[in-house]
């Protein structure tokens, strides 16, 4: 593959902030994608500070979409919310997160990350305090959409500037740590809800999984002030409407009714969303590839999806996410609702997980460097073990499992989990171009949420069915029979992925 430089960033600077400037150097080969340049000592640098920052921010997010796992049943005694206006806290937040996130990168390449993450921190903030104020059901759904939006102007701008202000091994480190930030997250989420909700601060019970975002994010914006540079792209483009439009309409007839469908008794609006979800996504890539070869500005460029890193590493990221979503789900209701543990020991039981991915995701980049894309492999054979091990101890410990029992099946997970998902993040953004970076990330970010979300809605549907007719213990396990299949074909797609990663 020729290595050549496609842009470079520059940089004035003045009392406001930085904006870049962009020479181009060489065209890019379409058979070979150009590796992201590495910046000259005059380009806007995420200095370490500056990586914890934008890493700060993006693990907002990723948190809530977990947070509010625990807390289901606390909310439905509190609100007198229901088994379906629930699913809409979790779906809300979901969906229009999901919807979002390419539109979300697409506004930072146009309006400069550095503030449309600014903006994204000070929404997040105002629509988690919406959240902890809500008087009733409704009002929190209508408040959890809300920040699944804040959500989605948020994150594309973290993985963004990491892409276009770092270079290098830099860049790879910086990756990796996104991508373990992203799985610890996930986990210390559930962990947290838990912690929260029964240390019921000055009574706000679960109120406080939302208000505790008001003075971290808070904390994130003073710092982006000071250590995040600013980028944009040189030649931002239009936003794509009819694209925007298309991609909204089939991830909402997709993930709406699965998530919302079995409770609400699967009614006829359901089956219609459905249906409605090929064609839209049919029109959807038409418009796009239409786009980019009349000269357009498609909001996402079939050309990039045609990168063997990014195509190879966003195939396998669906059904690791599938799995990985769903699985949080379906253990927060099962430990709650069928071992009857609280919402403390509901999330604590994730502890041993998230300690064994974070330890994982620190080995990946040395391991990475000397055995390229086999670190997938094994992580994937890894967490196969570690499922294959928790769905045994839930089977043949059950109702006697407590959260000793639990820890060695959950640490082996976690460090299978640990070698695959920040290292995949790192693949599919390696030959991504800089000027390109903000509608990469958006990519990258709506494939993770949706695949999250579509295990929410999947393995929780299965599992909340099963669950009536067979009981706790049998739905759970059946699950994770299913997930086990899910990493099966994550483990068959890591052979697709690029021998070396860079």
């Amino acid at each position: 593959m020729d290595h050549v430089n496609d842009r470079m960033d520059q940089t004035l600077p003045s009392r406001a902030q930085v904006l870049p400037r962009v020479t181009r150097i060489a065209a890019p080969s379409p058979s070979a994608p150009p590796k992201s340049p590495s910046p000259s000592p005059a380009a806007p640098a995420l200095s370490a500070l500056g990586l914890l920052t934008v890493l700060l921010g993006a693990a907002l997010p990723m948190v809530d979409f977990f947070i509010v796992n625990v807390a289901l049943p606390t909310i439905d005694r509190d609100l007198d919310a229901g088994p379906a206006v629930l699913e809409m806290v979790v779906a809300g937040y979901g969906v229009a997160y999901a919807v979002l996130l390419v539109l979300g990168g697409r506004l930072g390449d146009l309006f400069g990350r550095r503030n449309l993450f600014l903006w994204g921190l000070g929404l997040f903030a105002a629509t988690s305090l919406a959240c902890g104020l809500a008087p009733t059901a409704w009002t929190l759904v209508a408040a959890r959409v809300a920040q699944g939006a804040a959500s989605a102007l948020l994150l594309p701008q973290a993985l963004a500037t990491i892409q276009a202000a770092t270079s290098g091994s830099s860049r790879g480190k910086a990756l990796s740590y996104y991508g373990a930030t992203a799985g610890v997250a996930s986990v210390v989420g559930q962990v947290l809800g838990g912690v929260l909700v029964s240390a019921d601060l000055a009574g706000s019970g679960w109120r406080a999984i939302f208000l505790v975002n008001v003075p971290v994010a808070a904390v994130a914006l003073a710092l982006a002030l000071k250590s995040v540079p600013e980028t944009r792209s040189a030649n931002p483009a239009r936003i794509d409407r009819a694209g925007t439009v298309l991609l909204a309409l089939t991830l909402i007839t997709l993930l709406l009714p699965l998530t919302e469908g079995r409770a609400a008794g699967w009614p006829l609006w359901s089956w219609v969303l459905l249906a409605l979800s090929p064609f839209a996504a049919a029109a959807f890539v038409a418009v796009e590839r239409h786009g980019e070869r009349t000269g357009g500005n498609p909001l996402l460029p079939p050309s990039l999806v045609r990168i063997h890193s990014v195509r190879s590493g966003l195939l396998l990221i669906v059904p690791f996410c599938l799995g990985f979503g769903g699985f949080m789900f379906v253990l927060a209701v099962a430990m709650q609702d069928g071992l009857h543990l609280g919402a403390l020991a509901a999330g604590a039981a994730l502890a041993p997980l998230c300690a064994a991915f974070f330890a994982a995701s620190l080995l990946g980049p040395r391991m990475v460097a000397r055995h390229g894309r086999r670190v997938v492999t094994a992580g994937s054979l890894v967490q196969a073990v570690g499922l294959a091990a928790l769905a045994a101890t839930f089977f043949w410990g059950w109702p006697h499992v407590g959260i000793l029992t639990l820890a060695p099946s959950m640490a082996v997970l976690g460090f299978g989990q640990g070698f695959v998902l920040p290292v995949v993040f790192r693949i599919v953004l390696s030959e991504v171009p800089a000027a390109q970076a903000g509608v990469g990330s958006g990519a990258m970010a709506t494939t993770q949420q949706s695949s999250l979300a579509l295990g929410v809605a999947t393995l929780g549907t299965l599992f909340l069915t099963l669950s009536t007719s067979i009981g706790v213990r049998d739905a759970l396990v059946w699950a994770l029979a299913a997930q086990l299949a899910a990493v099966a074909l994550t483990t068959a797609l890591s052979f697709r992925l690029p021998r070396a990663v860079v």
